[in-house]
């Protein structure tokens, strides 16, 4: 037999996963084409990062050196996946988001304000790619600065 309130609880929490399960199905699709650019985006930044490493460490400073995460679900929202570029205490975000646009988030200090942002169409080409790169750029001179 159950503990006492484990029958009620159980109940609760089947009945909420069904309801938000269901109200969260209808956006499946939708989140499944941002996990889809947001892993092309992962693998053009990895890429990046690598070509950084690797010049960096030809100029004598192979110590300069970035985490990348996985692709996961957004910590903030729930129709949108991140993955974030990391050294040290400074932190940039790429979100890739449901309604059909990528935010690119810092960089920032972990436990400071998020920001500043700066959010593109999914389809805004040239104009994206160059954001990203001064993106890219601004976060490793403030994640590297000495």
């Amino acid at each position: 037999m159950p503990p006492p309130g484990q029958t009620v609880l159980s109940e609760r929490m089947e009945a909420a996963g069904t309801r938000l399960g269901a109200r969260e199905a209808l956006h499946h699709s939708a989140l499944e084409s941002a996990r889809a650019r947001a892993e092309v985006l992962h693998k053009q930044v990895a890429a990046a990062l690598e070509r950084f490493h690797e010049a960096a460490a030809r100029a004598g400073a192979a110590h300069l050196r970035v985490e990348l995460t996985p692709v996961r679900l957004d910590d903030k929202h729930v129709r949108a996946v991140e993955f974030e570029l990391r050294r040290g205490r400074q932190v940039a975000i790429v979100t890739a988001k449901s309604r059909g646009d990528v935010t690119l988030v810092g960089p920032f200090r972990s436990g400071k304000t998020e920001g500043p942002c700066k959010t593109f169409a999914f389809d805004a080409g040239s104009e994206f790619d160059l954001a990203l790169a001064e993106f890219l750029e601004q976060f490793l001179e403030e994640s590297l600065a000495p």
